[in-house]
């Protein structure tokens, strides 16, 4: 049942079901499609097969996450550290965009990884700083809010400036959220949303975080204007729907368990935090659950979303899914019929090619009967090398959407 809910939340933000209530009336003029995330293919192909007109463009998406399209160009990149081919991709998606007239209309397809892939550094910085950046932000456990903070201030792309480019052309930026609260100034970066934030606040961030910071880019966040604000008048003519949302995704799994005769809990959309912790907290009201029947009598289901994070300090790899339940298996280690799932819904656990795992009652005990020690696997930061020797792993391949991860904690 577990594996069946993970399945439903992912089919829930299916682009081929999201995208085509949502695109707008045809313009008077050229339409260009224009994109970037996990799941930017297939909402490109969720636009060709429903739309009834002359459209071009081009999106990029991760590596693996391509599908054929006949009128959008294809092109992939490198997620979560941005490459060549990202930022050649981002450049080609400014000049599309530059130069359109009134009557045109900028179709904008954006989804979770965009940030990564729209990988234009902003004039003065190179491509290494900002890979040095993501890699330093991405070790340090930073929230994925500051991280994309820093990502806007250091792009010539995020944070409002595509849809700045392509005015006075119409934008309408379909939106899959990946991102706690869904707000779409948040989603890959805003790269069609005005933004308040400041370039001192993107160099807090990299400060508080201990991030080395490269000459070139402390002299641009101490000089730049910073990103298109609420009153550029760029940014009149956009108009952003977010089409796809975690919360969407939960209900979807929680009508799962209904029908199985299970109460679903829908705890929350945005848990946020150091995985390993947060698997102590869902642990903590499991044990509620058995001993006190709240928040729900068993059987019932804790489901929950959003996005946790992952210092690394040990020699493993992350993955905040399998690092969370690696937390969860130990914290239950006495409590019995308690069987958990937790995946990132784009099909990508970190850096893994790996959804995520299952954890079950007999999880702690195999494990020790094969040699391992949990414990040692969670302070070294090894969660997908544990559960791959327990043959406990999630792999999905490319979901071609994200809505981000995705927790269930059945208490049978």
């Amino acid at each position: 049942m577990l594996r069946a809910m993970f399945d439903a939340a992912v089919a829930a933000a299916d682009p081929l079901r999201r995208v085509p209530e949502f695109l707008p009336a045809r313009p008077g003029g050229r339409v260009v499609v224009v994109g970037a995330g996990k799941g930017s293919a297939r909402m490109a192909q969720a636009v060709e097969r429903s739309w009834d007109g002359p459209l071009s463009g081009l999106v990029v998406t991760r590596y693996g996450h391509a599908v054929p399209c006949s009128r959008v160009e294809i092109v992939q990149a490198a997620h979560p550290v941005p490459d060549a081919a990202g930022r050649r991709a981002a450049r080609r998606i400014l000049e599309l965009v530059s130069g359109l007239g009134a009557d045109d209309l900028v179709l904008a397809l954006i989804s979770g990884g965009g940030s990564a892939l729209l990988a234009l550094p902003a004039p003065g910085i190179t491509l290494a700083d900002k890979q040095a950046i993501s890699t330093a932000l991405l070790r340090s456990g930073a929230p994925i809010g500051a991280m994309n903070l820093v990502r806007k201030h250091l792009s010539a792309i995020k944070g409002g400036r595509l849809a700045a480019a392509a005015f006075p052309a119409a934008t309408v930026g379909l939106l899959i959220s990946d991102v706690p609260g869904d707000d779409p100034a948040a989603i890959a970066s805003g790269p069609t949303v005005a933004e308040a934030s400041t370039p001192a606040q993107a160099l807090a961030v990299l400060v508080a975080r201990g991030v080395p910071v490269p000459p070139a880019v402390r002299a641009h966040l101490e000089s730049t204007p910073g990103c298109p604000g609420p009153d550029d008048p760029r940014l009149a003519r956009v108009t952003n729907h977010v089409i796809a949302t975690p919360q969407q995704s939960l209900q979807a799994a929680a009508a799962v368990a209904r029908r199985a005769g299970v109460t679903p809990v829908i705890l929350s959309d945005s848990l946020e935090g150091e995985a390993r912790e947060v698997g102590i907290v869902l642990a903590g009201i499991a044990r509620q659950v058995r001993r006190h029947g709240q928040p729900a009598q068993a059987p019932c289901v804790l489901l929950s979303g959003g996005e946790t994070t992952v210092t690394v300090r040990g020699a493993g790899r992350g993955g905040r899914n399998v690092e969370l339940l690696l937390s969860l298996a130990l914290a239950l280690r006495e409590v019995p019929r308690v069987h958990a799932i937790a995946c990132d819904t784009d099909g990508v656990d970190g850096v893994e090619e790996v959804a995520g795992a299952l954890v079950g009652p007999d999880t702690l005990r195999r494990a020790e009967r094969l040699g391992m020690d949990a414990a040692a696997a969670l302070a070294d930061n090894d969660g997908h090398g544990f559960f791959a020797a327990l043959g406990d792993q999630v792999v999905t391949g490319p979901t071609l959407t994200n809505v981000n991860d995705f927790r269930a904690v059945l208490i049978a």
